[in-house]
Parts: structure tokens; sequence; C-alpha cells
């Protein structure tokens, strides 16, 4: 494999294998370094990514299926969501325990996520609530969020953190004050089928939903009403949406083993829908879209073509169920019902965060920043920090999982100012 061609790709991918039962969910550290996957065999592991092997034993404790799992922002915890009805959280260093099950919840809980700045957690449930968690202590906050007359499919917290979103079962999303849990309107009305998938535009100026009535809808999320009519195309459930990077685009995936991309702005479909797979996510810059199927492969598209860039990478034996890419956007990671998790090398692509030549060394202003927030030269020197509140969805280095496991907001660096080296001092602003 020569990269940045795709002469020969795809490579052969690194096999880990380890779960005893499908793989249900998955997602990588912030920084890159781990990979924690759930499972039906009532587990969670965590990886070590460059190598695949385990950290640690098996992450033992839930008495069910493992449905969601999430990294915190910091990367220094993960919590877990099970059909015991139960929300655990682990130290992702040594893998132990933190303090008691999270219990409250009357049925399975089936999305788990943190807040942007790790304070809180939330989860939905299967009895047909919301609940706020004190991410610290474990103590919920508040009562559960009420309202919903079916069973919660999909949370997502806003990019400022203000508002929580859910869409139910009971065909509404609901909008939710996040520190009060009082919620902020009427139901939003429209679909006719249960609502699979919710998300906030990267800027928190839309919402988009996508239901098993085939549609997606999109939503102001100031006023609450629906913008245009729906978004049609689908002829089964629409199963997840998410918003691309940048929030130009709109990506949607259906039971129909088709992947929908629209322009967020107009709701016109851009292309056809792309043919042969039905789960999604996009690559950190957003131009690549990876898909996978039950016919167990993985598929690479042009975001803004919609063509199918070289050939399915094919290891799994089983559903591929889970997919996350890495926050430096090199490799793609995959679970499978067949009980196994593969890495693959997305190297060929063309490379995607910019790159400056300095007087102290090559620096990617785009690398992934370390545990307590610091970005480092290739000689380990600091560059420079990113607050804990936007190392989330930081653009180049973002992970957007599927199922989202965590807030889908966007956030860009500007360097036009930026110092560094012997000159660091010049950062300073005397106006």
């Amino acid at each position: 494999m020569q990269r940045g061609k795709l002469l020969t790709w795809p490579a052969s991918p690194l096999q880990w294998i380890g779960h005893t039962e499908a793989i249900t969910s998955i997602s990588c550290s912030p920084n890159g370094y781990h990979i924690v996957t759930g499972s039906n065999d009532k587990t969670i592991r965590i990886w070590d990514a460059e190598t695949g092997t385990t950290v640690g034993n098996p992450l033992i404790g839930h008495t069910d299926y493992v449905q969601s799992v999430a990294y915190s922002p910091d990367g220094h915890h993960i919590i877990s969501g099970s059909n015991d009805m139960t929300i655990r959280i682990w130290d992702a260093e040594n893998g132990a325990p933190v303090g008691r099950p999270l219990e409250g919840h009357t049925d399975s809980v089936w999305s788990v996520a943190y807040s942007s700045n790790g304070q809180h957690i939330i989860s939905g449930s299967g009895d047909n609530t919301i609940r706020i968690w004190d991410a610290e202590t474990g103590r919920a906050i508040g009562t559960p969020l009420e309202g919903h007359t079916g069973f919660v499919a999909s949370i997502d917290y806003s990019p400022n953190g203000q508002h929580i979103i859910s869409g139910s079962a009971d065909n509404t999303i609901r909008i939710w004050d996040a520190s009060t849990g009082a919620a902020v309107c009427h139901p939003l009305e429209g679909h006719t089928n249960t609502v699979q998938s919710v998300a906030y535009s990267p800027d928190g100026r839309h919402i988009v939903s996508g239901s098993a009535d085939r549609t997606l809808r999109i939503w102001d999320a100031e006023t609450r009403v629906a913008v245009g009519g729906p978004l049609e195309g689908h002829t089964d459930c629409v199963h997840t949406v998410v918003y691309s990077p940048n929030g130009q685009h709109i990506i949607s995936a259906s039971r129909d083993k088709t992947i929908g991309i629209w322009d967020a702005k107009t709701g016109t479909a851009i292309g056809t829908l792309l043919q042969g797979h039905s789960w999604h996510v996009y690559s950190p810059s957003g131009q690549h879209i990876i898909s996978t199927s039950s016919d167990s492969t993985i598929r690479v598209w042009d975001a803004k073509t919609g063509a199918v860039i070289g050939k399915p990478l094919m290891a799994h034996t089983d559903h591929v169920t889970s997919i996350a890419c890495s926050p430096d956007g090199k490799h793609t990671i995959s679970g499978s019902w067949d009980k196994t998790i593969h890495v693959w090398d997305l190297l060929p692509y063309p490379p995607i965060q910019p790159s400056f030549s300095c007087d102290r060394a090559h620096v990617d202003f785009c690398a992934q920043p370390d545990a307590n927030g610091w970005v480092r030269d290739s000689n380990n020197g600091l560059l420079y920090c990113v607050p804990l509140d936007c190392r989330i969805g930081l653009y180049s280095p973002a992970v957007l999982t599927i199922p989202p496991t965590s807030p889908t907001r966007s956030v860009t660096l500007d360097f036009d100012e930026f110092v560094f080296g012997t000159s660091w001092t010049q950062v300073s602003n005397s106006t």
C-alpha cells in the first residue's frame, strides 16, 4: 500500500478479539490513545488504539446487554448504559468502577452522554424518561424528565450545553432546560412514527430528526417550528441522522440500506441515495462518509459527490453495528456481531490537517490535545492549551460516533494571530 494513493487500498485491518457476544457500541478516547467497546456479553473493554491489545481486564458489573458507552470530555472516565436499567461510571485508566451504579430508570438505558464540560451525564431509557446525573457524585439531579409517552430512543446536548433534546417512540421531539430539567416548549410534532435519532447543528441553531416514518425533519431550535416540509426519499425507517462538522450537510442512514446526503440549508437531496449501507459516520474533516451494513462490510464515500471511494472494507463476518474515527482521522474502528473489532488504515486519503513549519519543529496545528488540553510539538514542547469545554467537537480532531455517544458540536481554532517559540510573548494584545 502506498500512502496518499488508492492503488492497493484497503490495507489489511487489525483484528481485535476479546468480547464473546455482539459489540453494540464503540467510542474513542479524546486523546485517541484508547478505544472503549460495549457488548451483549455484559462487559466493557478498553483497548490500546495502537497495538490493539486489551488494557486491563474486562469491566464487569452490568448484568445485561451494554447498549451505550462514552468517554468523558477529559478522558478520565467512561460511562455505560445497559439493559439492566443502570448507568455505570468507570475509571478510564484502571477500569475500576467509580462509585455505585446510577439507579433510577425502570427499563433499559438506550443512550448515555456527557455534557461538554464533563459535569453532567444524561441518559435516555425505555421507561420513557431522561435523567440528569452529577458526573462527580453519581447522584440524580432533580426528578426524571417526564413527558414522553414512548421509549426515549435518542438524546443530545446542545453545543452550548444549555439544552437537551430527545426523540421518542411517541413520535415527538422534546427540548429540555439542562439546568432545571423543565420542558422549554411544547413537543415538536410532525413525525408519524418513532423518532429514532436527533441531533443539533454545530452552531446550535437547528435540530434534525430522523424517524421510522421514513422522513427527516429540520427544526428551528429557537422558534421550535419545522423548517420547510419533511425530507423524503428513504423507503424505510431512518434510524440515524447527523450534521457534517461544518454544518452544511445532513447525513441520514436508513433501514432501506441507503445513506442520504442533504443540503442543511434548503433540505434538498444532494445526488441520489448511496446504495447498500445503513449506518454511517463522518471523517473528522467532513470530507468523507464511512458507512457500515448488515452485509459485513464498510464503505468510504466522498461526502461532496456521494461517489464511493475504493473497494469495500471486508473482514467482518456478521453485521457491522458500530463505527468511529480516530481523532487524527487516520483510522476507522468497527465493531460487529461477529464479536470482533477491526481497525482500518485510512492513510491513503490526502492529508486534511493544515501544517506549519517553525523554528522549533514541524508542527501540526490540529494535533490532538493531551488529557490536560495541551497540544505539543514533535519535541514535546507546549504549543497551546484548548479549554475543556472546547475539546469535544474540535474540528479536525473531533470524533463522531454512530450511534451518537457524545454531543454533536464543532469547534474551529483560529490561528491567524497565533505566536509561539521565542516570540510567544507577542500573543498578548496590548490594545
